[in-house]
């Protein structure tokens, strides 16, 4: 993994995932060392973020490196016309890694491209966010003591949500059964569901969430994301379509949670907050152990 980038969570084998969450337990447990002491490490957020860039931004410093970057692009040469591949190859002279958010897909792979330095993909677009679904997996494997034979159900924006389509891609090497609770207008594009086919991977497909949810291991919210809309009648008649409430998991398993890689809007009510099976804000510190095995990884220091 040293010196490559993480554009897709194909970038990574079974065995390269399960190392990542293995080194993620290893910083849970002692989150300072100073491993990246005279390493610079670029945040270049063409889009807006709060815990992926926070996070990123905190293992960094957790390890001992320096961070450096812009967190909206109007305040960067972006905003006077200057290329993707510009920025790309200005900013990999001042640094050892380049972490990048762009509302474009396929961003990050062009920036790989072009980039002398590492580049790590921190969402592009409705494509792929890979940092995320580690630290899904991890926060699935510390709650449920497993990654293999469980029953996952994706709720919401499964079109353009892509922490669920990357998710989707590395748990096939576990034999889940998905459940899909979405809209007709938000389904799960037929692209993810011919590789589950290619893979005897079984899924399930619903409008309502009804009961649905009751024999899941994982409840995956997801956020209506008015910024994936062209046209905002579309999106307001959707936006309020699923909202999990705290009733609404009284038949559920024991050992459920109930994830989101937030923000939330109103999809999950805030009486669930209190809820033993309610993960959301963990799995949000999750994310900073997860980022500090990825980048100690591809640095070469662990």
């Amino acid at each position: 993994m040293k010196n490559r980038s993480l554009v897709s969570i194909t970038d990574y084998n079974k065995d390269e995932m399960l190392q990542i969450l293995d080194l993620a337990g290893e910083f849970e447990k002692n989150p300072r060392q100073d491993l990246l002491h005279g390493s610079v490490v670029a945040t270049l957020f063409f889009e807006p973020s709060t815990r992926t860039r926070l996070s990123f931004e905190s293992a960094v410093n957790r390890l001992g490196g320096s961070v450096i970057g812009f967190s909206d692009s109007s305040s960067s040469s972006v905003s006077k016309g200057e290329t993707l591949k510009d920025t790309i190859l200005t900013v990999s002279n001042y640094s050892d890694l380049i972490v990048m958010r762009h509302p474009l897909e396929g961003s990050a792979k062009y920036a790989s491209e072009v980039s002398p330095v590492p580049i790590i993909n921190a969402g592009d677009g409705a494509h792929q966010h890979p940092t995320q679904t580690l630290l899904d997996m991890y926060s699935i494997r510390k709650t449920q003591g497993r990654l293999d034979n469980l029953r996952i159900c994706m709720v919401g924006d499964l079109k353009y949500g892509r922490t669920v389509h990357s998710l989707l891609i590395a748990m096939i090497h576990f034999n889940p059964v998905f459940v899909f609770i979405a809209p007709e207008e938000l389904k799960m594009p037929d692209e993810y569901k011919l590789l589950l086919d290619k893979n005897g991977i079984e899924y399930h497909e619903y409008k309502d969430i009804g009961d649905n949810m009751d024999d899941a291991d994982i409840i995956y919210m997801t956020r209506v994301q008015r910024e994936r809309f062209s046209d905002p009648l579309e999106y307001e008649k959707v936006k309020n379509v699923y909202i999990l409430r705290n009733a609404m998991l009284g038949n559920t398993k024991p050992n459920v949670k109930v994830l989101h890689p937030l923000p939330r809007v109103n999809e999950i009510n805030y009486d669930v907050d209190a809820n033993p099976k309610a993960y959301y804000f963990e799995q949000a510190l999750n994310g900073v152990f997860t980022r500090m095995a990825i980048i100690s990884k591809i640095l070469g220091v662990k």
